[in-house]
């Protein structure tokens, strides 16, 4: 069972590399990942910037290939599958809100968790390529993903911790 997973797990991460279309958008949030895992690890207004652009950005990436211009640019939203639809606009949604968190200096109660960007960023980058659709969302690939948020986050945490100064 974990062989598959692993499988499907490297499936998810080597993708969007494999297709030079998708690097430009998984890159950032690479590197917003990375800058995220040196900084503090308290959720704080900063940081919910972050998250609000890294939400932002994989939202406009997943959404930017349904613009179309006939007669003036629109979404076409017919096209897209109800999923992904559904995960685009909420990702969406949480960026914005995020966003208008940190740039206002204050939470609304129980939206301190906008604050944590690195789990965010783990859960864009795994899904990167599903919202894309380069690949289809299925319960292999789901479970992958949750499966892998805990090692990933504990070897991350661990192995950068000399880096941050202070755990």
């Amino acid at each position: 069972m974990l062989t598959a997973s692993w499988a499907t797990f490297v499936e998810l991460i080597a993708t969007p590399f494999q297709h030079l279309e998708l690097i430009w958008g998984i890159v950032p949030l690479y590197v917003g990942w990375l800058l995220n895992e040196l900084t503090s690890t308290k959720a704080n207004f900063r940081t919910a910037i972050q998250t609000g652009f890294s939400f932002l950005w994989a939202a406009a990436q997943w959404l930017y290939p349904y613009f179309k211009a006939r007669g003036g640019p629109h979404l076409a939203l017919e096209t897209m599958l109800p999923i992904n639809l559904f995960v685009s606009f909420t990702v969406l949604g949480l960026g914005v809100f995020a966003l208008v968190c940190g740039l206002r200096r204050r939470f609304p109660k129980y939206a301190r968790f906008l604050g944590y960007t690195r789990f965010a960023n783990y859960f864009m980058i795994a899904i990167f390529p599903i919202q894309a659709h380069y690949l289809a969302w299925s319960w292999e690939r789901v479970i992958a993903i949750g499966e892998f948020a805990g090692p990933v986050w504990l070897g991350l945490h661990f192995g950068l911790l000399p880096l941050r100064g202070r755990p």
